[in-house]
């Protein structure tokens, strides 16, 4: 089947994007295309969205990704969601953001718009004036006797991102949580749009600032996909060690908290001095902790320094010289098993139906690394480590394997950084890429088009987030409501990546 969809999206206009060609359909080939994925359960829905004409589907079916287009007559399109649970929240943030209603879309409702904007559809071609009081929001009913509802947020107890969480319980045990985010909406795409590529680089790396690294490089690709340009191997190998630093000081982060949450304080703890460690190491090595703005397109802004090196190598001994023993104290303890193995379990199912990556699918069954596949330099042969077990305790023992490829990528990338140049110079000329990077969460998606003066005209940055939400409230029904924290943790979802 998927070679039938193949045939089908390429029957469309080509629209030039690199390294992933965009096709333009007409509305019956879009309509076709909607029912031919529904037969098919091998395709992989990576992201929707929209620009003022166009709606727009990045699809991987089997080794191969590619984006299909579609125009919106008056603002309207024929919906994924029907087929692709993981549309509804694309679909409803078009909605909010460019003002196209997804025909047959299973959930209509906002997502990112409270009803506080003064304008409704602000990237739309001509937005119109909000004039209306904010809404009460509407969450999904439950049935059944003793049934009542807990609100949770936006405001928490730690200093985290605001998120609402509405749970329905019946005695201690779930049955149905709903997040309501968007309380971080900071019209991120409408900041980007508009200006030259290197000062929306900066916008990027701040979508959600623990990913900074990788949604950089991931802009960056896209940008030097759209212009034909192929940055050195050197600043590739230094992107790529940034990376790994990144993942490696938040696997460190996401494990001890897990921990913590567990009520084992002192792994937390250790977790936590190690990641300072990592962190240090960067800030001496890159000249910010989290290499936050090193990544631009056209390379990198900062060689690797000298005392950086030996900084990130003594860290990198530090971390691997524990995490042994870290890895033994969680294993010998009750008291830990208890709380994690059999808690939160994802099913392979689901996480299949969603195209969940990072370490949320592949504790789940999903093998995809964007590292792996479709692939990217300077990384070769990696297999993605997976579990099937879906629960608690299988996302935090992946984590701690991947820790150790980390810092095994790492020392590699350092042992034979190749010579080139840190950065090329970026032509003022139209063009359109897609940009694909494995962040620590999973892969982060940028997809770019740039008018003749090298500007943005149109962008999408789509954090892995999107795609885990949704697995957060699965996770939880029929778990009881003390086990939250730590459900919500070894997710890890951002609540900043998804408030464009």
């Amino acid at each position: 089947m998927s070679e039938a969809l193949l045939r089908l999206v390429r029957h469309g206009q080509e629209q030039g994007c690199r390294p992933y060609q965009r096709y333009l359909l007409d509305r019956g080939q879009w309509a076709a295309l909607i029912a031919a994925i529904g037969e098919d359960e091998a395709v992989a829905l990576l992201g929707l969205w929209a620009d003022p004409a166009q709606v727009h589907a990045a699809l991987m079916l089997g080794e191969t990704i590619l984006i299909a287009s579609c125009t919106v007559p008056e603002g309207r399109f024929a919906a994924f969601s029907p087929v692709q649970p993981g549309a509804v929240r694309f679909e409803r943030m078009i909605r909010d953001l460019w003002g196209h209603v997804a025909e047959g879309g299973i959930d209509q409702r906002p997502w990112l718009d409270h009803g506080r904007w003064p304008l409704t559809g602000p990237l739309a071609a001509q937005p119109a004036p909000n004039a209306m009081p904010p809404p009460q929001p509407v969450f999904l009913p439950v049935e059944g006797q003793g049934v009542h509802q807990i609100p949770v947020g936006p405001v928490h107890a730690g200093v985290i991102e605001p998120g609402h969480f509405r749970f329905h319980v019946q005695g201690e045990a779930v049955v149905r949580l709903e997040a309501r985010l968007g309380y971080l909406h900071k019209g991120h795409i409408g900041l980007m749009l508009g200006k030259p590529a290197l000062v929306a680089a900066r916008f990027a790396a701040r979508l959600s600032g623990d990913s900074t690294v990788a949604h950089s490089w991931a802009f960056a690709q896209g940008v030097e996909a759209a212009l034909g340009l192929e940055p050195s191997p050197r600043a590739l190998a230094l992107r790529a060690l940034m990376a790994e630093l990144e993942r490696l000081h938040n696997h460190l982060n996401d494990w001890g908290f897990l921990c913590n949450d567990a009520a084992f304080a002192w792994l937390h703890a250790r977790a936590g001095a190690l990641r300072e460690a990592v962190l240090r190491a960067a800030a001496t090595a890159f000249g910010h902790r989290l290499m936050m703005d090193r990544i631009l397109p056209g390379g990198v802004t900062d060689d690797l320094t000298p005392q950086g090196a030996a900084a990130i190598l003594a860290a990198l001994d530090a971390v691997e010289a524990e995490l042994p023993q870290l890895d033994a104290v969680y294993d010998s303890h009750a008291s830990l098993a208890d709380r994690m193995i059999g808690t939160g379990v994802i099913a392979p199912s689901l996480v299949r139906r969603f195209a969940a990556g990072g370490v949320v699918g592949r504790a789940s069954g999903r093998a995809f690394d964007a590292r792996h596949r479709p692939g990217y330099a300077p990384y070769a042969t990696l297999e993605p480590r997976v579990s099937t077990a879906g629960d608690v305790d299988a996302r935090a023992r992946l984590r701690m394997t991947e820790m150790g490829d980390s810092i095994r990528l790492a020392r590699g990338l350092m042992a034979a950084l190749p010579p080139g140049e840190l950065a090329l110079p970026l032509p003022q000329r139209a063009g359109e890429g897609l940009g694909l990077v494995e962040g620590f969460r999973g892969e982060c998606l940028h997809w770019v088009a740039l008018d003749d003066g090298g500007l943005l005209r149109a962008a999408f940055p789509r954090d892995p987030s999107w795609l885990h939400w949704p697995l957060l409230e699965a996770a939880m029904e029929g778990n009881i409501l003390a086990d939250f924290p730590l459900i919500n943790k070894s997710v890890n979802a951002s609540y900043s990546g998804v408030d464009l």
